[in-house]
């Protein structure tokens, strides 16, 4: 199991390693030691989240309100979706900064999102079904979004599916009315960076 940090400081990409043969493929997709030695701390797993989704349907970008937030470790065990991570963190050097994984189940990746940080990921083919495991429950009270088309932010979305199918992103009502980055800055709906340190230091302690 091999973790790369991505450009997100706080953030992952977690390639398995696989053993096939003539009956299929056997995997570890979370392994705790190899998480906690890469993060640096444990991962409090609260709830396991299961969405399927038609090619183009694009979710997110969400985060949670720190503390606590919530960190996710996310694949896709059929089909394939482009995974975002967003650096929504207000004061950090890599604010507004994205860094995308494509999750399938050929390489079956992972990727793994610190407290503090925004997702969202675009289907690729019908029927994908996203796995995650998150630190702490939904909290509809403490649930944040941001638009995924914001031009500033200029997520990459594919405009043809895993087949060379061309494909529109596909919104819920929610996220097409959620602010754009400037907005959810203004309206002080975005973690403090050095908030989100100081929590995720106290998960290392």
């Amino acid at each position: 199991m091999h973790y790369r940090p991505l450009r997100v400081p706080g953030a992952f990409e977690i390639t398995p390693r696989q053993f096939g043969d003539p009956r299929g493929v056997f995997l570890e997709w979370f392994k705790a030691p190899a998480f906690e030695e890469a993060v640096g701390h444990p991962l409090d797993l609260q709830q396991a989240n299961c969405s399927v989704s038609a090619a183009g349907v694009v979710r997110g970008v969400h985060f949670a309100d720190v503390p606590p937030g919530q960190a996710k470790y996310v694949t896709c065990a059929k089909g394939a979706v482009l995974d975002v991570v967003v650096d929504v963190r207000v004061g950090s050097p890599t604010f507004g900064v994205w860094d995308s994984v494509l999750l399938d189940d050929v390489d079956r990746r992972a990727i793994y999102l610190g407290e503090g940080l925004g997702h969202a990921f675009m289907a690729l083919e019908d029927a994908s079904t996203v796995l995650y495991l998150c630190s702490t429950g939904y909290d509809p009270s403490r649930e944040r979004g941001i638009d995924p088309l914001d031009p500033e932010l200029g997520i990459e979305w594919p405009d043809t599916d895993r087949h060379g199918n061309p494909v529109a992103p596909l919104l819920s009502d929610k996220d097409a009315a959620a602010p754009s980055l400037a907005e959810a800055a203004a309206q002080g709906l975005l973690p403090a960076h050095d908030v989100v340190q100081e929590f995720v230091e106290s998960l290392r302690r």
